[in-house]
């Protein structure tokens, strides 16, 4: 089973039939996240060929990993089905 850890603590966690691979990262269903330890950051970025990607601060245990994890909300057609999924970045362990 899938799950993504930082800073000793389980974030997201899915079965393997409910995650997406995309370009060697694993990305979760917004369900599969521990909500409290996310909060939305303000930054974007642009893909060409996915759209636009947000971006969520990862907080545990009283620190903060900026722009940690991200998710295409309104992706491009060709990413359409990691639309809501969510990849993690920076120091956010991810084991299949």
């Amino acid at each position: 089973m899938p799950k993504a850890t930082w800073n000793g603590k389980v974030i997201a966690e899915a079965k393997s039939e409910e995650t997406e691979k995309v370009e060697g990262n694993v990305y979760f269903p917004l369900s599969a996240l521990k909500k409290e330890f996310f909060k939305e950051a303000k930054n974007t970025t642009v893909c060409s060929w996915k759209g636009t990607a947000n971006y969520f601060d990862i907080e545990v245990g009283g620190k903060t990993n900026t722009g940690a994890a991200w998710t295409y909300k309104e992706p491009k057609p060709a990413a359409a089905k990691i639309k809501n999924f969510v990849a993690f970045w920076k120091g956010v362990k991810v084991e299949s």
